[in-house]
């Protein structure tokens, strides 16, 4: 199937063309023309495989449908994304899409100036993409107005809800039009998000085009067993060892990001880091060095597994496993995007255990476990299974028996099969007594002995 076979207009064909996009995903094949219709959508997809045309053309599309001017401060319709990087990435393949539209588009978030942000917002925006807190934030101040808006989209609202965003998402769907089209896109979807769709959306139809909660086919998955306390070690050691190229590495906080980095920049490795407590300017120019290949190495906590898109990303490592199984599947899906492979690698100690059950009951399968030589660990990561089980922990490897030494190669100067010279004994001496003569008591060690 083609593109033009979706009932995309010619200005988007062309921009897909520039793209070098030939043949549309199982995704984007089922939500374009729903959206098209006019549906309200629920769609479930593995990460790297187009969500984001899937919503964005066709609202691209029905937008340049619209012959009313957007007035000043007025938005058409509004992205919901958890994450600044995320907004991005949205924003720039909105624009790229409809590089051949009158339309304007715009990311709002945040951690830097609401300033321009609010100055872009006076012209009116054809498509506002924008985290829940910004967005509120302006609203409040009356920098952006919903009368106009016709569609909304909430892109992983799984993970909104885990970073804490309910409250924040409430005020915002209390403010929009109840009137609109509604389109939910994620990964993954939990209960929860199953619930507020029920509330949000509009006999919607349900796509999925992988079963729920798994991981890409095209992404081998491996776990390393080791002690905590000998990642860094063994995270260097495989660098050299397998001769990895870029790495993107996720840590659990934003402390570890940093120690982590430090150790790399030691051994001469050119290394940089995103995390929660990093401004977002340095942020996106840690992102885009990476991207630049100016930088072999990027760490980061769990606010970068959705919103990276990295070109050809061959490997992701789990330096520290997630404490949410579900943000597993977004990590390792930073790499095999669009069908290509990828590889994922977890380093996991005893104390992980418990991710690590949740995170194979959650994708279904048990990773393969491969021992580093030298790295076998002193506590032993405990046998796990895709119920949710914690086995008994495997034995530890056996050491090889080494022979005694030789009671000549313990006396050096002694000849071999010479016995040993007998000990002085009368005034002074000692014959297995106490100094003095007096012999120690039968059957008992003597002080010297114990």
């Amino acid at each position: 199937m083609s593109f033009a076979r979706l009932g995309l207009i010619d200005p988007l064909l062309a921009a897909l063309a520039a793209l070098e996009y030939k043949t549309p995903t199982p995704v984007q094949a089922q939500a374009i023309p729903a959206v098209l219709a006019g549906r309200d959508l629920m769609a479930a997809a593995q990460t790297g495989t187009g969500k984001t045309a899937g919503f964005a053309l066709p609202l691209l599309q029905l937008l340049a449908g619209e012959t009313a001017p957007v007035a000043s401060n007025s938005v058409r319709a509004l992205v919901l994304v958890p994450t600044r990087e995320l907004a991005e990435q949205v924003s720039e393949s909105i624009r790229a899409y409809g590089r051949n539209l009158p339309l304007r588009t715009c990311a709002v978030y945040g951690g830097v100036s609401i300033n321009p942000q609010m100055m872009k917002l006076r012209k009116g925006m054809d498509v506002v993409v924008a985290t829940p807190g910004r967005l509120l934030d302006l609203y409040r101040q009356n920098a952006i107005k919903f009368g106009q808006l016709r569609t909304l989209v909430l892109d992983e609202a799984d993970r909104m809800l885990d970073l804490g965003f309910s409250r924040e998402l409430d005020a915002v769907f209390a403010a929009l039009p109840k009137r609109r089209q509604t389109l939910l896109f994620s990964a993954t979807f939990s209960d929860a998000i199953r619930s507020m769709a029920g509330h949000l959306l509009n006999d919607p139809l349900a796509i999925e085009t992988s079963p729920r909660n798994t991981a890409a086919k095209t992404v081998k998955q491996t776990a390393i067993p080791v002690d905590k306390k000998r990642k860094p070690e063994l995270f260097c050691h495989l660098l050299k060892r397998r001769r990895w190229g870029q790495v993107l590495v996720f840590v659990k906080t934003r402390k570890g990001v940093e120690q982590l980095v430090a150790t790399l920049q030691a051994q001469g490795i050119a290394a940089d880091s995103i995390h929660g407590d990093k401004p977002q300017p340095a942020r996106l120019r840690a992102l885009e060095r990476f991207k630049a290949n100016e930088v072999q190495i990027l760490v980061a906590t769990d606010v970068a597994a959705r919103g990276l898109d990295i070109d050809d990303l061959p490997l992701v490592v789990n330096f520290d496993l997630p404490i949410v199984a579900e943000d597993y599947i977004h990590r390792i899906g930073r790499t095999g995007r669009a069908g290509a492979s990828g590889e994922a690698v977890s380093l996991v100690c005893a104390d992980e255990v418990t991710q690590l059950a949740a995170i194979e009951t959650l994708i279904r399968q048990t990773l393969n476990r491969v021992e580093e030589d030298g790295f076998e660990p002193e506590h032993r990561v405990p046998l796990t299974n895709t119920a949710g089980q914690i086995l008994k922990k495997p034995k530890k490897p056996k050491k090889p028996k080494i022979a005694a030494p030789s009671l000549a190669a313990r006396q050096p100067g002694k000849k071999a099969g010479l016995a040993p010279s007998k000990p002085r004994s009368g005034p002074g001496g000692r014959s297995g007594g106490r100094a003095g003569g007096r012999p120690a008591a039968a059957g008992k060690p003597s002080r010297r002995s114990s």
